[in-house]
């Protein structure tokens, strides 16, 4: 609804309703405004030129359009890709833990993880039997537009498709009857409007296990930021096994009660060798890191010195009344991806 505002009122400088330049039924009206608008063709409406398959303009005004069919073949393409390999820095981590662990165990659950990691890339089976919630986190242009089925829709029909072809676990049901749905839509999808023409796409597949060990609490600022601390060394003390360490953990600190727990999961999305740009938060995920590897956990669950692979922290301004904190555990099987459009 911003962006059509946003729109209408670059397009139409009067008011949104006194100059006929956009019509009823066109794809780029909100269905609940088209009845509002006056019944008008492109082609009588002055100043709109339509000018490529992948263009609208007003005056100097360009509006993208992005292929439905187009986006629908570049995330089914996504989804197989990340079901089927592990992100580089993951395999990186995993690999200098091998080196660093200490115990006979440990070391053989890190060979083994490794290896499942080849023979899946050289298969193209499944990284893991838990294909996991088709998680999404969209940033799209607000002057971009999906031309066709529009931006759920198609990511929806992508996720049918690619989990059919691929050979990918089905794993969403009703929460209460338990049915399954059959084709593990419906998706999780979080969008972010952002300036610009330009469509990123970032995909989580989300095992049931590690997300069971999440957590998210309100504290009282006077908690501060020990409380925070011992609120993730407790989240992780009881997941203990559970979430098949090695663990990532992400740690989502400030917002609201529904914006933690998404800022925890999108943390997951940041690269174990990228430094954190807040140096604060890069100091706390510097001490949990430490603090969780000292936990006899091991990778496993078998005991030993290397329990989390890595911890990332993002931040978000608060009320001053609260202390949102969240933890979203991720498991060895870390995978995501991304396209650009």
């Amino acid at each position: 609804m911003m962006f059509l505002c946003r729109w209408l009122t670059r397009a139409c400088p009067q008011t949104f309703f006194d100059r006929a330049h956009l019509s009823a039924g066109t794809p780029w009206i909100d269905a609940g405004l088209s009845s509002l608008m006056p019944a008008v063709s492109h082609s009588d409406s002055p100043g709109i030129k339509k000018e490529s398959a992948n263009s609208l303009s007003y005056e100097d005004f360009t509006m993208r359009i992005i292929s439905a069919e187009r986006l629908r073949q570049a995330v089914e393409a996504l989804i197989l890709s990340v079901s089927r390999s592990l992100p580089s820095d993951v395999r990186a981590a995993l690999q200098s833990a091998l080196a660093e662990e200490s115990s006979v165990q440990g070391r053989e659950i890190l060979r083994q993880l490794l290896a499942n990691a080849d023979y899946a890339e050289a298969t193209g089976l499944p990284l893991c039997q838990d294909t996991g919630t088709a998680v999404f986190f969209v940033e799209m242009g607000e002057d971009a537009r999906i031309d066709g089925a529009g931006l759920q829709a198609t990511l929806e029909t992508a996720t049918r498709n690619a989990y059919a072809s691929g050979y990918l676990r089905n794993s969403m049901c009703h929460p209460l009857t338990r049915a399954n749905t059959g084709d593990n839509t419906p998706i999780s999808l979080h969008l972010d409007l952002v300036a610009g023409d330009g469509l990123r796409i970032r995909f989580l597949p989300k095992g049931g296990g590690a997300e069971n060990m999440s957590r998210c609490a309100m504290f009282a600022p006077s908690r501060g930021i020990s409380g925070i601390r011992d609120f993730v060394l407790d989240t992780v003390r009881q997941a203990g096994p559970n979430p098949c360490p090695p663990i990532i953990v992400g740690v989502g600190v400030g917002g609201t009660f529904d914006l933690a727990p998404t800022i925890a999961k999108k943390a997951l999305l940041m690269p174990l060798d990228m430094p954190n740009p807040d140096p604060d938060a890069a100091a706390l995920e510097a001490e949990l890191l430490d603090a969780i590897n000292r936990m006899p956990i091991g990778p496993g669950g078998l005991g030993g010195t290397r329990t989390c692979l890595g911890v990332r922290l993002l931040l978000r301004p608060c009320h001053i009344a609260s202390l949102p904190v969240a933890v979203n555990i991720q498991c060895n099987a870390a995978r995501r991806g991304e396209i650009c459009l």
